[in-house]
């Protein structure tokens, strides 16, 4: 059947229900997920009931979308009719995932299945992913370790997922300190800014003017952001931020934050030449979680989540080269990246949309075996 683009995806929806977090914390890749990333990332996210005998998903489509069965059983039909039958919480990966959809997905029993957007799942991952790196190499740092609760709050922030997790590094050289003291009125309702604040140190109250009025909205403390509507939006201040004690803020000038929204070049190895290339004895490495990993992966892959990058990096020797992937290429761009500003030798393999395709996967991806590295070099591992 011809693949649709954004084909409709024939299925009863119901009322959204409340998430159980426990059981999402379990599925992957959202296990490896921060909470407040987690938190993020399901506020677009919808849990559905589905009634026996409809369609979750048909073969052909592309519905750009994860979808984890949570309870109930579904047949995956494929084209030629075979029939496999997927049991509830039996796997906590997504529901045959390649996309176009290889099978056609019915509900066997009544089942509540969690749908998520695929891209702003990749995103938010990588996002918390990379700020896991950053918090184990900032805690290295003895003379960092009165900062690190504040740069977490800050990576947190909700202001920061619209720049590239390969900026992450930039974010704190691009914030300048500035003392403050009790009363300074730090913003003004009604005027332009050209800059937003984080608070390091001290309380500030937030107040509004309405029909000669002044209302107290809140008192705001520690890792608290303010006037960030600067930067994404041309308007005015719509209320005033006071400081109630002395304390230390931290400014992000809007150009700055522009500059953080370009994501940088990373050096690339294209999908035709990866054969040619790990022949020469280049490493390839899957920053996938273990669980994809084991799924399926390239021939002699090792596997290092991006999420515990800065640990696993000791294992790799800076005279080899390493080519990095995963399944969209994010994940992989962004470990390229960051392993390259430390002295090691990294691609990011271009294409991996391509790698991850039915005809991809089934050309390249042929290996289920689990390899590590041992001396820099790659050896079979247990299990």
């Amino acid at each position: 059947m011809q693949a649709q683009k954004n084909a409709q995806v024939p299925v009863a929806v119901s009322a959204p229900v409340g998430f159980d977090l426990n059981l999402t914390r379990t599925l992957v890749p959202l296990k490896d997920m921060s909470e407040s990333h987690l938190l993020a990332l399901l506020d677009d996210a919808v849990v559905d009931t589905v009634c026996a005998g409809q369609t979750l998903f048909s073969v052909g489509s592309y519905d750009e979308q994860h979808v984890y069965l949570l309870h109930g059983d579904v047949v995956l039909v494929a084209v030629d009719g075979a029939r496999t039958l997927i049991k509830g919480r039996s796997s906590l990966l997504p529901i045959a995932h390649q996309q176009p959809r290889q099978f056609t997905a019915v509900a066997e029993t009544d089942c509540s299945v969690l749908r998520i957007n695929s891209e702003r799942l990749d995103k938010m991952l990588t996002w918390s992913q990379v700020a896991d790196y950053l918090q184990l190499i900032i805690s290295r740092e003895r003379d960092l370790d009165e900062d690190i609760d504040w740069m977490m709050i800050i990576l947190k922030s909700n202001l920061f997922f619209k720049v590239p997790p390969l900026n992450v590094e930039q974010i704190f050289s691009r914030l300048t300190p500035q003392v403050v003291y009790a009363g300074d009125v730090i913003i003004r309702q009604g005027e332009l800014g050209d800059q937003c604040y984080f608070i390091k140190e001290g309380e500030a109250d937030v107040t509004r003017h309405t029909d000669n009025k002044r209302q107290h909205l809140a008192t705001i403390g520690v890792g608290r952001c303010f006037g960030e509507d600067a930067l994404v939006n041309e308007t005015v201040r719509n209320a005033t931020v006071m400081m109630r004690t002395d304390g230390v803020l931290m400014r992000l000038e809007k150009q700055d934050f522009y500059r953080l929204l370009k994501e940088p070049s990373v050096a690339t190895l294209a999908l035709a030449e990866l054969a040619e290339t790990m022949a020469k004895g280049v490493v390839a490495v899957d920053v996938r979680s273990e669980e994809e990993y084991s799924e399926v992966h390239l021939p002699q892959a090792v596997n290092i989540p991006l999420n515990i990058l800065s640990i696993k990096s000791r294992l790799l020797a800076k005279d080899k080269l390493y080519v990095f992937y995963c399944d969209t290429g994010r994940r992989s761009r962004a470990a390229a990246h960051l392993l390259a500003q430390h002295g090691y030798r990294t691609l990011a393999l271009d294409n991996c949309a391509q790698l991850f395709s039915p005809a991809g996967a089934q050309q390249y991806l042929t290996d289920k075996q689990n390899y590590v590295l041992r001396n820099g070099d790659v050896i079979l591992g247990q299990g």
